[in-house]
């Protein structure tokens, strides 16, 4: 194990199960317990829990915090319920992103919870304090406040009233929140998801969450690391920052243009995508179907009729769909659906086809 990492609330309880540890985003984090396929396959037909206390958590306060977050945020917050969670990007002025994130809209006026990837804490903790400047806001770390559980899966619903007697969060829509109250303390409980299935995630102080964690697993739900996590977020579609998102990777390339909301006042980026916008996208994120059951891993090079095509992101041999497939950086004119490419694994060239990078048809509840 690498020195200096840190360690989540729910560290002993990963170890005390015999999980497999290693490093992620400073983090030592569980990979699996049992196997990847086992818990993919419990997420898909049952219920899996996940340790996410890893991702960030920051709080934008003050008279001009919708002013200020939709300055900085991709998506447009203007008029935002309270109780209600969006997607978008935090970008810079050249349209790259800085990092993907979920803006909570607090039921306390003029307040927001943003939501960030565990890598990039830091980096977007200083982003948002350079770039507040000029507006009356508070912007606070409280990361190391708060862990966090993902529980995912078709019957995560059954656990969430029947286990846990959360029965109120069983009204939640679809990218909504409440806020609750376990053994008298704050819960915050949301319905959004990063497996392609129905799910919630608990945010709350870390006893808390080692309370939930332990009524969980008594009650059988099977407990899943980062491994599957990906295979899961994958086979949806869903991008991870690192590989279909980066500070030079447009989300217009990435295909998540509906969450750039180009019609708001300006915020940061605005002008290097409507710029980009209009020259077009000479590439893409873009899904390929392999013919053979080799795996092409992200860094794999993809050819076109012995021309460079691209190169591949994510890439997996699918657990529940039982093919090889990844998703690709890709030039035009060879993004086009049906395109036929090769995929350069090791020293062997694989063909496959171009398709739709959501592979999975997901299972969310609207």
């Amino acid at each position: 194990m690498e020195e200096n990492l840190l360690k989540t609330c729910l560290y002993d309880r990963h170890v005390a199960l015999e999980a497999r540890m290693s490093p992620f985003a400073g983090y030592d984090m569980p990979i699996q317990y049992t196997s990847i396929i086992e818990e993919h396959n419990a997420v898909r037909n049952g219920a899996g829990m996940f340790d996410v206390s890893h991702m960030g958590e920051i709080f934008v306060s003050g008279t001009d915090a919708e002013k200020f977050v939709n300055y900085v945020f991709s998506n447009d917050i203007g008029g935002m319920p309270d109780g209600k969670v969006l997607y978008g990007m935090l970008l810079n002025p050249q349209g790259g992103v800085v990092d993907d994130l979920l803006v909570y809209k607090e039921f306390e006026p003029d307040h927001y919870l943003l939501v960030v990837n565990a890598a990039n804490i830091a980096k977007d903790f200083g982003w948002l304090l350079t770039n507040a400047e000029g507006f009356d806001v508070k912007v606070r770390n409280e990361s190391d406040r708060w862990g966090q559980i993902a529980l995912q899966g078709p019957k995560s619903e059954e656990y969430l009233t029947g286990v846990l007697h959360l029965d109120d969060a069983a009204s939640l829509s679809f990218y909504s929140y409440m806020e609750m109250s376990w053994k008298g303390q704050r819960l915050i409980v949301s319905r959004t998801g990063y497996t392609g299935e129905d799910g919630f995630e608990f945010y709350a102080a870390e006893d808390i969450i080692c309370d939930l964690w332990d009524v969980l697993a008594r009650a059988g739900v099977t407990p899943c690391g980062l491994g599957c996590r990906d295979t899961l977020r994958f086979e949806a579609g869903l991008p991870l920052y690192g590989h279909e998102l980066a500070d030079d990777i447009s989300p217009l390339e990435a295909g998540l243009g509906v969450f750039v909301k180009l019609d708001k006042d300006n915020f940061i980026g605005k002008d290097a995508v409507v710029a980009l916008k209009e020259e077009g996208l000479s590439r893409k994120i873009v899904g390929i179907e392999l013919d053979a059951n080799a795996v092409a891993r992200a860094g794999y090079e993809v050819e076109a009729g012995g021309e460079e095509a691209g190169i591949v992101t994510t890439g997996y041999h699918s657990i529940t769909l039982d093919k090889s497939i990844c998703m690709a950086m890709l030039r035009k004119p060879f993004t086009e659906l049906g395109t036929r490419v090769d995929v350069r694994i090791r020293k062997k060239s694989f063909p496959g086809t171009v398709c739709r990078k959501r592979f999975y048809a997901t299972h969310y509840r609207k």
